[in-house]
C-alpha cells in the first residue's frame, strides 16, 4: 500500500488533470441514461496503478459503473489461456475493423469477427472460455423466474473469477442492469445469429448473448480497472496480490490487439495521438496499459460519436503528453520520474 504522504502530490496532479478536462461537457450520455442518478453525469475519476503496485487516484473513485466493453481484453486473455491462441484465432481475428463497435460484419472468406474488441468478436470470445472447473453462479432473483441456463451461469462464474483476480478484490454482477440490457439486445442477438450461421458460435445465440451481457454488467470502480490494466502491464502478474492471473503470452497478445483495435473506429487516431494500448466502454470508462510500467483508468460518462468518453480521451491525451507515455516516443521517460516531475 502506498504511503499517503507519497501519494498526495501525484493525486494533486491527477486532480488538476480532472479539473481541466472536466470543463468539457460535450458529448451524449449512454442510451440507458434514464437509469443514472442525477449526479452521475457530472462525476468523473482518474486512477493510475504502477506495475510495482503503487496506486494513485482522484475524483469520484468510489463510484460503481458497469464494466461494459472494458471486459473484452481480459476475457480474450482468459480464452487464450483456456484454449490456446491458435484455437482462439480460428474463431476471432485480430485486424482493425474501421467500423462501429456493434457493426454486423465478418471477415471475408473465413466468417470470423475481425477482432475481439468489437461486439461480434467479444461474443465469440465469451463462449470460448472453459467453464468446466467452475460451479455455476447462483441464479439471481427468484429461482422460479430463472432465465439463465446452468452453462451460462457456469461460464459467468469462470469469467467473474477471472475479472476478480485481475482487480484483486471481489466483484459483483449488476443483474438488474444485465436483464434490462438483454431485453433490448436485438442487435447483439442478430450478431450472434450471424456468427452461428458461419459456425463461429458453438452454443445457441441466446445463450452466448445472455452470458456476454452478464459479463458486461460486472460493477467496477475506476481503481478496479486501473489495477486490472496494471496486471496486463505486469505481464499478467497482479502487482499487489502477486497472483499469476494470465500467462505472459496471453497478456502480450491482448495488448497487441488493444493497441490497434481497442478504441473502435477511432483506434488509428488514438494510437497516433495518445500512443497507449487502450480499451473503452460505453458506460464511460477507459483503460490504458503501458507495458512494464503502468495501468491507467478514467471514468466520465459523456460519450463521443464513436462511443468513447469525451473527457476520458482528453485525460489520456494529457497524461500521455505530460508523462511521456507514447509508445512510439524515442525517449520514453520512466513513469515514476515523470510523476515526480509533474507533481
Amino acid at each position: 500500500m502506498t504511503d499517503h504522504a507519497e501519494t498526495q502530490p501525484v493525486e494533486d496532479y491527477l486532480a488538476r488533470v480532472l479539473a481541466d478536462c472536466g470543463e468539457d461537457t460535450s458529448g451524449h450520455l449512454p442510451s440507458d441514461a434514464e437509469d443514472l442518478d442525477s449526479d452521475v453525469p457530472g462525476q468523473h475519476a482518474l486512477a493510475l496503478t504502477t506495475a510495482e503496485g503503487a496506486e494513485y487516484a482522484a475524483g469520484d473513485t468510489d463510484h460503481l459503473f458497469t464494466i461494459q466493453s472494458i471486459a473484452k481484453p481480459f476475457v480474450y486473455a482468459m480464452a487464450i489461456d483456456d484454449l490456446g491462441l491458435e484455437r482462439v484465432q480460428e474463431a476471432v481475428g485480430m485486424e482493425p475493423s474501421g467500423e462501429a463497435f456493434n457493426e454486423l460484419s465478418l471477415e471475408g472468406g473465413t466468417g470470423r469477427p475481425l477482432n475481439p474488441m468489437i461486439n461480434a468478436g467479444a461474443i465469440a470470445t465469451h463462449q470460448l472460455v472453459d467453464p468446466q472447473d467452475y460451479e455455476p453462479l447462483p441464479q439471481p432473483g427468484d429461482a422460479s423466474e430463472a432465465q439463465r441456463s446452468e452453462s451460462v451461469m457456469r461460464r459467468s462464474a469462470r469469467i467473474l473469477a477471472g475479472l476478480r483476480a485481475f482487480a484483486g478484490r471481489d466483484l459483483q454482477v449488476d443483474w438488474e442492469s444485465a436483464d434490462a440490457e438483454y431485453d433490448d439486445g436485438y442487435r447483439n442477438l442478430a450478431i450472434a445469429h450471424m456468427l452461428r450461421t458461419h459456425g463461429v458460435l458453438e452454443v445457441e445465440p441466446e445463450e452466448a448473448v445472455r452470458g456476454y451481457i452478464d459479463q458486461c454488467s460486472v460493477l467496477v470502480t475506476v481503481q478496479d480497472i486501473a489495477r486490472m490494466a496494471a496486471t496486463l502491464a505486469n505481464n499478467g502478474l497482479h502487482p499487489e496480490t502477486g497472483e499469476r492471473v494470465v500467462s505472459q503470452r496471453a497478456a502480450r497478445q491482448t495488448l497487441s490487439v488493444m493497441a490497434t483495435c481497442g478504441m473502435y473506429d477511432a483506434s488509428g487516431r488514438w494510437l497516433a495521438q495518445v500512443g497507449i494500448p487502450a480499451k473503452s466502454g460505453v458506460s464511460g470508462g477507459i483503460i490504458g496499459v503501458l507495458p512494464g510500467q503502468v495501468g491507467l483508468a478514467s471514468f466520465a460518462p459523456r460519450l463521443d460519436d464513436e462511443g468513447n468518453s469525451v473527457q476520458g480521451v482528453e485525460m489520456f491525451k494529457r497524461l500521455s503528453q505530460d508523462l511521456g507515455l507514447h509508445l512510439m516516443a524515442n525517449e520514453r521517460r520512466d513513469i515514476a520520474e515523470s510523476l515526480r516531475q509533474e507533481s
